[in-house]
């Protein structure tokens, strides 16, 4: 019996030896959780996809179309208009014929293949749309300026 008590009391040994080897004892101190990080809210709004700029430029590309056709600056910003295509344009702000809208916009005028020119400040927020004078109903050569 009392090899048996013996081999007992060896066999619990060996256990508590095991667990305090592999970190089972209860000394051990407890780890707090790592609280959550918080997120930004999601935007309700999409992003911008055409952010303001102090200056932007439109070029009139040898399809004879503005790209892009719309472009946003910041208040006191300037747009260049180039003309890559083989032809004469003339570049204004709308209505047709007054060009009275954004007359910042009609300091482009014409341009004649490979010439460009820069707007005026564009000091007000607004959007300004723009046309060429020659062909005022053309889609591919109208557009607009938005000013934040």
């Amino acid at each position: 019996m009392m090899k048996r008590s013996m081999f007992a009391a060896c066999g619990a040994a060996i256990l508590l030896a095991a667990a305090i080897a592999c970190g089972g004892g209860s000394n051990s101190t407890p780890t707090n959780p790592t609280p959550p990080t918080s997120t930004a809210p999601p935007s309700t709004s999409p992003p911008s996809t055409n952010p303001p700029t102090d200056s932007a430029t439109i070029t009139i590309g040898s399809d004879g179309r503005v790209s892009p056709s719309s472009v946003t600056v910041t208040r006191g910003g300037r747009v260049t208009m180039i003309n890559s295509h083989n032809r004469n344009h003339d570049m204004n702000s709308d209505p047709h014929p007054e060009h009275s809208d954004c007359p910042e916009l009609n300091q482009w005028g014409f341009l004649q293949p490979g010439q460009q020119r820069t707007s005026g400040n564009l000091n007000t927020a607004r959007t300004c749309r723009f046309h060429d004078h020659n062909e005022p109903t053309n889609n591919a050569l109208q557009g607009s300026v938005i000013i934040q």
